[in-house]
This record gives C-alpha cells, sequence and structure tokens, in this order.
C-alpha cells in the first residue's frame, strides 16, 4: 500500500483483557517475534462492542470471548467489509483485508 494511501487507514483491535494484559501481550510479541504492534490494543471488558457487533461465542460467553473477526468501517461509522469466523483457528489473511481495503477505493 502506498504511503499516502496509508493514512487512510487505521488499525484497531479490541479485547475483553484488562489493558495490562494487553501491554504483557504486546511486550511478549515483541520479544519473541521481534514485532513492534504498531496499533492501538483496546480493552473491552465487558465486551459491550463485542456484543454489539454480535460477536460474542455461545460455546465461551461466560468469559465474554468474541469470534475471531475484522471490520473495515468507513469515516462515518458504516461497516463496508467484514470478516467473521466460528471456528478460533481460522482469520482473515493479510491479503483477504488488502483486497478488500482495493475495492473500497
Amino acid at each position: 500500500m502506498r504511503e499516502s494511501k496509508r493514512d487512510d487507514v487505521q488499525i484497531l483491535a479490541i479485547s475483553i483483557d484488562p489493558p495490562e494484559l494487553g501491554r504483557k501481550m504486546v511486550a511478549n510479541v515483541k520479544e519473541k517475534f521481534n514485532l513492534d504492534l504498531s496499533f492501538p490494543l483496546l480493552s473491552d471488558p465487558g465486551h459491550q462492542v463485542i456484543d454489539r457487533y454480535g460477536l460474542l461465542n455461545p460455546a465461551l460467553a461466560e468469559r465474554g470471548l468474541p469470534h475471531p473477526a475484522v471490520f473495515l468501517i468507513d469515516k462515518t461509522g458504516v461497516v463496508r467489509w467484514r470478516f467473521v469466523e466460528t471456528d478460533y483457528k481460522i482469520r482473515a489473511s493479510n491479503e483477504q483485508i488488502l483486497e478488500a481495503l482495493k475495492s473500497l477505493r
């Protein structure tokens, strides 16, 4: 993606974990994989955002865990693309997300 287009996209991650656990995870990723996560990791301990998007995994509802999901949301708040999977082992690939971004341009 060209640098000028990168400014049009913001990545956010949401987890039910409290902020201190998110910070530990970011540190572990940096140490283990030598990667800096350069996007905000937001905390949703009461899974209010997860519930709003209908992502709560019924099998793990008591823990508040969601299905894996990726949303592309425009600046007005409209969901333009989404990937939701009930199998936690299946995630959207970088290629799928980049193709979805390209199709929105």
